[in-house]
């Protein structure tokens, strides 16, 4: 396979995991769903930065793959 061909397949597959990353943070968001590790309660506000994060990783990686 050629070059262009793994970056455009990195470029599907990472965008696709940073949207599923997306929409969870904004269903935690919605349902107010804990997220415990070990004995610590991770904070909603995490998901307030998250979501607009993995939304802009998202993005751009559509933007770079309609880009070539």
């Amino acid at each position: 396979m050629s070059r262009d061909i793994w970056q455009s397949l990195y470029l599907v597959i990472s965008g696709a995991i940073f949207l599923l990353v997306a929409v969870f943070h904004l269903l935690r968001l919605i349902y107010h769903w804990p997220i415990v590790v070990g004995t610590r309660v991770i904070p909603h506000s995490l998901s307030y930065v998250g979501f607009p994060v993995s939304i802009g990783y998202s993005v751009w990686a559509a933007w770079l793959l309609r880009r070539k």
